[in-house]
């Protein structure tokens, strides 16, 4: 092993951007994933960075298997619509039109 390696980067731990919720995307600058845990703005929090997680979506959006999935960060849902919104991942399930959650490969970033 290299004598510079510091972890795989699954999970990191970072200062909370905001105030966090466990099982919530978290986007801090070009880092994207999940909260481990609840973490007040400032605190830390570990951040799944890779993995497959279901993610609250907009009921209206009809998802295909292998759909990219983004965040919209102002209604705090996973919705298909890239403009204005966060790459998460893809999906890897299909999730039709009325249904409230997706699961979502996170891509990483």
């Amino acid at each position: 092993m290299a004598t510079n390696f510091i972890q795989r980067g699954d999970n990191l731990t970072i200062p909370a951007p905001a105030t966090v919720t466990s099982g919530a995307p978290v986007i801090a600058g070009e880092i994207v994933g999940i909260a481990l845990g609840d973490a007040a703005s400032g605190a830390f929090v570990d951040v799944a960075t890779s993995g497959v997680f279901e993610i609250a979506k907009v009921a209206a959006d009809d998802v295909a298997l292998g759909d990219v999935i983004n965040w919209d960060d102002s209604v705090e849902l996973a919705t298909i619509t890239a403009t204005d919104n966060t790459k998460l991942g893809v999906a890897v399930a299909a999730a039709g039109t009325g249904t409230g959650a997706v699961n979502v490969r996170l891509s990483g970033f």
